[in-house]
């Protein structure tokens, strides 16, 4: 955290290039690094454009656009198969062009329709080349939608099929129901609650008073009617709150005290 620049917290912003003559500033949220070190290359080559940095996951996303405020994020679709993630980002800073490179796995109408209501900008297949992918992010970021030609298909509006509740079932809770019913704070401290840190190590990356961060814990558990830390995080994997690392057999870990935020070199 220590080690990203305060010199580029504005770069690029509201758009166009700023005064130092930097580009729109982009930023990834993606679980494997070769990828991410391949999207640096591709923007740092491309006039326009300024690499700001990338996370791999939940909460250091959302501590990347706080501290570094991208203009564009590229976020992997199996970071957020639910979209939450992209409804916090996008409510955070109604000005950030998300966009979503989209795998097969999620490539359906359905998350296409979630996707552009929770907020996204535009969306592309994950294996789109450098050149489509640069031609995406200036067609996002000026006329704030861009759709791949090759899943247009997709974006026609679904049939919707309701499913009527059988006699006697109770109501589902929000969880149930894929909500999202946690602040974009809460949802961090979540995060790192499921990654194993106490309040202490919670309020230091996060720059919170640990008094705060029980606050926020409490809410948690009344939130998702959680018993303990560890039920809650249960309650949020079952339901889809939280989600795994998709490239978890494939990626190291890291110590969460150092977070995975990874600010531009240059």
């Amino acid at each position: 955290m220590r080690s990203i620049e305060p010199n580029r917290t504005q770069a690029g912003r509201p758009g166009g290039l700023s005064p130092g003559g930097r580009g729109l500033g982009v930023a990834a949220v993606d679980p494997i690094p070769i990828f991410c070190e391949g999207l640096s290359s591709l923007v740092h080559r491309t006039p326009g454009l300024q690499w700001l940095g990338h996370a791999t996951s939940h909460h250091a996303a959302l501590q990347l656009c706080e501290q570094l405020k991208p203009d564009v994020i590229v976020l992997d679709s199996a970071l957020d198969p639910n979209c939450h993630l992209s409804r916090l980002l996008s409510g955070g800073d109604p000005a950030l062009v998300i966009i979503t490179m989209i795998r097969d796995t999620n490539r359906t109408q359905q998350y296409l329709a979630a996707a552009i209501a929770a907020g996204v900008h535009a969306i592309v297949p994950r294996a789109t080349d450098g050149r489509h992918l640069t031609e995406a992010i200036r067609r996002a970021h000026s006329d704030r939608r861009y759709i791949d030609p090759t899943l247009a298909a997709l974006t026609a509006r679904p049939k919707r099929q309701p499913v009527l509740p059988k006699p006697g079932d109770a109501p589902k809770p929000a969880t149930a129901r894929g909500l999202m019913p946690l602040s974009r704070r809460e949802y961090q401290v979540l995060q790192l609650v499921a990654e194993g840190l106490e309040n202490s190590g919670i309020a230091k990356i996060l720059f919170l008073s640990v008094e705060t961060v029980r606050t926020h814990v409490k809410s948690i558990l009344r939130k998702l009617s959680a018993r303990d830390r560890t039920h809650a995080v249960t309650i949020a994997f079952r339901s889809g709150i939280l989600v795994t690392n998709p490239d978890d057999a494939h990626t190291p870990v890291e110590p969460p005290a150092t977070t995975s935020i990874a600010p531009s070199s240059r």
